[in-house]
């Protein structure tokens, strides 16, 4: 069978100005309230960042907060998306929900989010994702899955009281969106797309894109 073949028929809903909200960040809601039903791990998004020099690469992170400022995920401050996010502010992340035919794409700038809220989430998650985050020196060589699983459990150890503070090198970033695009399949791949644009003023200009 050649890739030409495998394909897929979209059946989504109608997404246009009478179908959805004015604010983008309303309609994400809306639409994820909705797929945290029927998908699998709804807050997985492609986060795309790039070199100054243009080079890019893309990953899957979890989202793990939103409000009207933008979309939160947490990672290691020396991994390679976050050096590349230092060099150049800017990301875009990508929602692809495909039980119900559905993408939001954003695109803006990125900062730190507070000590105080990174402290707070690390603290809610369990143990041993903690000392995973205490060990793990992301996007830099090690010798082997043996020498990772031994600094683990010399982690484990030394933290048998469950109190391990959030390390400096670890914590958040908050997505503030410039631009964001509700994609919707339709049928004969004449698929509903709106795209949000920050205006100077705060407010959001929503037009319709050809597919």
């Amino acid at each position: 069978m050649s890739l030409a073949d495998i394909r897929r028929d979209y059946e989504g809903q109608p997404l246009d100005e009478q179908h959805s909200d004015e604010d983008p960040f309303r309609q994400f809601n809306t639409w994820f309230e909705q797929v945290q039903r029927v998908e699998a791990d709804p807050t997985a998004m492609a986060l795309a960042t790039a070199t100054r020099d243009g080079r890019p690469s893309v990953r899957t992170v979890l989202l793990k907060g939103l409000d009207d400022r933008g979309f939160v995920f947490y990672t290691n401050y020396d991994s390679r998306k976050a050096r590349e996010m230092a060099e150049t502010g800017r990301a875009s992340v990508l929602f692809y929900w495909p039980s119900v035919h559905r993408q939001v794409r954003a695109y803006g700038n990125v900062h730190k989010v507070s000590g105080a809220e990174s402290d707070a989430y690390f603290a809610s998650r369990p143990l041993e994702s903690r000392l995973a985050a205490v060990v793990s020196r992301q996007s830099e060589r090690i010798e082997s899955r043996q020498v990772l699983e031994g600094l683990f459990e010399a982690a484990k150890r030394a933290h048998m009281d469950g109190a391990i503070p959030r390390p400096e090198f670890w914590g958040g970033y908050r997505l503030i969106p410039e631009e964001l695009e509700f994609w919707q399949g339709r049928e004969s791949r004449l698929h509903d797309r709106l795209r949000y644009v920050r205006q100077a003023d705060g407010t959001w200009q929503r037009d319709r894109l050809a597919p």
